[in-house]
């Protein structure tokens, strides 16, 4: 029996999904998942659809597939994840694997959440952007979680709250916030030791609550920053074969000390959500955990990054519709708890009965992250809502521009 705390209630959630450089923030049309992609995986400015020309006549920019690569690969770590929670008191491996892919699944998210915002600003199509790509999905996967909950866990009393997120949508909120504080993260002197900072100070901060899941969006920060000021040759440099080859007893490292770890330690931690007083233990405590923590991320993060293929592969598709699978795959994750399947199913607790549990989890968010899941769900996670803006003069002129040059 470990002593994990599980996130229950209005919670739990890592997963997943940002955009990229070109705009900013998660929207599907441009690659998805943390809004990383290439430049046409952004979720705030680039509009174009992958292997579609442009209304210029103009053929989109190309994706890189590394990057969808890790936004799919990251996506399915989550969900697998996701499904080893309920296996964790009963399996002290399972817990160990839990532990070891919460240490890099959501950095590995964050950072590229973060490369893909480089180029935002407050620019009125960029921040429509994020308005539409991020705080609308938010408020409607919000409400929907919550009616869900009420069904689902014979809840009738459980409230619609917009300022606490329940489950997964915390990362949509922390994508806003983080995406909106962009601009300053430029202009100060030491963007990520301040990043750190602050993510101290969170953790040694219970007076915070769960108002927008604060915690979560100052602990996980520094990712985010990272990921702002990345070049793209360290992504090639990580990417290099001794880079590769190192990250494998790394990574069995790390799998040994989480199993070392499970039973001495709560897996609370991985989730950043609350601060150290609230777990139990005195601030110094948080602040030695917060540190090692992201160097621990740090280091796994670039070792995943290592083992990402680098040329288009049968997934690399599914990288533009992981916001899609992190969020949807949330009903069947919680779903699952809420029916009693891991209590009533007891196989589900053996060595075999765990494979299929993950493989099942895997080829769920697999399935959820196609196109047609895409098409099904699009007025949810990316609605044009023309109707709700302005059309600004900027806007205008490049409509009559793009309509002359076609004339022409």
């Amino acid at each position: 029996m470990t002593n994990s705390v599980q996130p229950h209630g209005r919670h739990r959630a890592p997963l997943p999904p940002a955009q990229e450089p070109a705009a900013g923030v998660p929207t599907p049309r441009a690659p998805q998942f943390p809004t990383a992609a290439t430049p046409s995986h952004a979720a705030a400015g680039n509009t174009a659809r992958p292997g579609k020309p442009a209304s210029t006549g103009q053929p989109a920019k190309q994706r890189d597939a590394f990057f969808d690569n890790a936004k799919y690969l990251a996506i399915v770590l989550v969900a697998m994840a996701h499904s080893w929670e309920p296996l964790t008191d009963h399996s002290r491996a399972a817990e160990a694997l839990y532990m070891t892919v919460y240490t890099f699944h959501m950095p590995a998210f964050i950072l590229i959440s973060g490369y893909f915002s480089r180029s935002f600003d407050m620019r009125a199509d960029r921040l429509k952007r994020l308005v539409t790509g991020v705080a609308v999905p938010y408020v409607i996967f919000e409400v929907a979680y919550t009616f869900f909950k009420r069904y689902a866990d014979d809840d009738p009393t459980q409230p619609i709250s917009l300022l606490d997120p329940w489950y997964l949508t915390w990362f949509l909120v922390a994508l806003f916030v983080w995406r909106l504080t962009t601009p300053l993260w430029k202009i100060v002197r030491w963007p990520v030791p301040l990043a750190i900072a602050i993510a101290v100070l969170a953790t040694i901060s219970p007076d915070i609550g769960d108002d927008l899941d604060l915690q979560r969006v100052l602990q996980f920060m520094p990712f985010f920053v990272l990921g702002l000021f990345m070049k793209p040759e360290y992504f090639q440099l990580v990417r290099r074969r001794e880079v590769r080859l190192l990250s494998i007893p790394v990574f069995a490292s790390a799998v040994l000390m989480a199993y070392w770890a499970a039973p001495r330690m709560s897996s609370a931690w991985f989730y950043r959500r609350d601060s150290a007083q609230e777990l139990g233990a005195p601030w110094w405590a948080g602040v030695v955990m917060t540190l090692a923590l992201f160097g621990c991320s740090a280091v796994l993060t670039a070792c995943f990054f290592a083992w990402v293929p680098r040329r288009k592969m049968w997934f690399t598709v599914l990288g533009a519709g992981t916001l899609y699978g992190y969020l949807l795959h949330g009903f069947l994750a919680k779903g699952s708890r809420f029916w009693g399947w891991f209590e009533d199913y007891e196989w589900m607790h053996k060595p075999a009965g765990e494979v299929v549990v993950t493989l099942v989890a895997a080829s769920v968010v697999t399935l959820l992250c196609t196109p047609p899941v895409q098409r099904m769900f699009r007025f949810a996670m990316e609605p044009k809502m023309e109707w709700a803006f302005k059309r600004d003069a900027a806007a205008l002129a490049r409509e009559r521009a793009k309509a002359s040059s076609g004339a022409g």
